[in-house]
């Protein structure tokens, strides 16, 4: 009895692998979904390039690295493309106990000579700003779908969410109050930690481009008191179960905008959060407030939104006379 007993004991090696298990899921929780599952697809693409040319991937020489960020360069990949690549390339050596190769000077080399020729500028998608946005809904159809896309499009604006943000929303994290909606976001790019933050959408001063009564009018037809907020509508028009996934919402944007006669190339659905934080630059909203809305952490990256905006309205050639 007392060998059995001692035979169900923990070993400390037991115990051990254990806690090392316990340890690399935290880890994996440190970052993002996305971004683990874009570093998995970047090493993927890595270990593919150096079969198909008799390389090493893993431990990779540095000649080779340099060679692959000079092949995505040559390709016509963006410069924070790239750099992401390089860094899941050094996070994956270091996973296996291997020095990172991006750290050898030959690799930091190249990659500031291919920062230098195709440039670090982000190609940002255009904005939805409010005039595009009024035109957008009236092509919206007097249906259920059209019920969905005017209350994603209008809620997905006014509340400047990430596209992320906008389809992980449930019915239980909106309250409808006196002056408006009143949305908690449970969980977003810069607040992996769960911290959450509730965000308020006042009623629109129109009826045609109110995002409370949008949402409103959407929830009554679908007939939805619990779970995903935005969800599948059939041909048949009839309600799914399932939320959304992020690449609608950049689908519908793209089906709206190419209705009113913009090309839908350059918007997605990060279009209505970059929109919502133009048009407030461009009616004079602090920096303060923009942010208070769209959840940045970064003055920096406002700044940007607010120098757009400010393009034509704070233009010196435009208060001369010509």
């Amino acid at each position: 009895m007392e060998e059995t007993l001692a035979q169900h004991q923990p070993t400390a090696v037991d115990m051990q692998a254990e806690l090392t298990a316990s340890a690399n899921e935290y880890i994996r929780r440190s970052k993002a979904r996305n971004t683990i599952k874009a570093y998995k697809s970047d090493w993927q693409t890595f270990s593919r390039w150096c079969d198909e040319r008799g390389l090493c991937s893993l431990p990779a020489e540095p000649p080779t690295v340099a060679m692959y960020l000079s092949h995505m360069a040559d390709q016509g990949y963006r410069a924070s493309t790239i750099g992401r690549h390089m860094i899941s390339i050094g996070l994956a050596h270091k996973a296996k106990g291997f020095p990172s190769p991006a750290s050898d000077e030959t690799v930091k080399t190249v990659w500031r000579g291919i920062r230098n020729t195709i440039g670090v500028a982000p190609s940002a998608k255009a904005p939805v700003l409010v005039e595009d946005l009024r035109r957008m809904l009236a092509h919206t159809p007097d249906d259920l779908l059209g019920l969905r896309d005017r209350a994603l499009l209008l809620v997905g604006f006014a509340g400047a969410f990430r596209r992320s943000e906008l389809v992980s929303l449930n019915v239980e994290d909106v309250e409808f109050a006196r002056e408006g909606l009143i949305i908690t976001v449970r969980r977003s790019k810069t607040d992996q930690e769960g911290e959450g933050r509730k965000i308020g959408i006042p009623y629109g001063s129109h009826i045609e481009t109110c995002p409370v009564r949008s949402l409103q009018a959407w929830l009554e037809a679908a007939d939805i008191q619990a779970g995903p907020l935005f969800r599948s509508v059939t041909k048949g028009r009839e309600v799914g179960a399932a939320r959304l996934s992020d690449k609608t919402v950049a689908r519908v944007v793209k089906k709206y905008t190419q209705r009113v006669g913009l090309d839908p190339d350059k918007f997605a659905g990060h279009s209505l959060r970059a929109g919502l934080a133009t048009s407030a630059a461009m009616a004079g909203v602090s920096e303060r407030e923009i942010m208070a809305q769209t959840g940045h952490r970064s003055v920096m990256m406002v700044r940007r939104y607010i120098r757009d905006g400010n393009v034509f309205r704070e233009n010196a050639a435009a208060k001369i006379g010509l």
